[in-house]
């Protein structure tokens, strides 16, 4: 097992691992714990965050946190899982700059809220006239009509 698989694991006994192959690791957590599991990842184990994704699945809203461990090639991911009727996961921009922008582009288009954001204004949409409470990227989003399509 790798250090910071096991270190994951004792910091977080709940902790789902799929190994997807030797360099990709996909890791389950609990939204409450996110933030203590980035800071292990970067503080503990060297590791950098690449990129967040956020996707509205059948379950919830899945936020993907991709973490690289240089030294090794390996990608760790962070799946953590927003209810539909509480879509909210803790803000990760205060540890991580890369997070501002990412989270409030999830944030605009599909609607999941970051508590302790520090400057959660809109990013897309700011000079739109798009509707608020319309996420483009969530399945239930109907398209509106354009002027080109009949």
């Amino acid at each position: 097992m790798r250090e910071a698989e096991a270190g994951l694991r004792e910091l977080i006994p709940e902790a789902d691992v799929f190994e997807h192959n030797k360099r990709r690791l996909y890791i389950r957590i609990p939204r409450e714990k996110i933030t203590q599991a980035a800071k292990f990842l970067h503080q503990e184990r060297g590791m950098r965050l690449s990129i967040c994704t956020g996707i509205d699945t059948r379950e919830g809203f899945e936020v993907l946190y991709h973490f690289s461990e240089d030294k090794t090639g390996t990608m760790y991911t962070l799946k953590v899982l927003a209810p539909k009727d509480d879509p909210k996961i803790e803000s990760l921009a205060s540890w991580f700059p890369s997070c501002d922008w990412i989270e409030r582009e999830m944030s605009e288009l599909l609607g999941i809220d970051f508590p302790g954001h520090p400057n959660m204004r809109p990013l897309l949409t700011s000079d739109t006239d798009w509707d608020k409470g319309k996420y483009p990227l969530r399945r239930d989003h109907e398209r509106r009509a354009e002027e080109h399509e009949d």
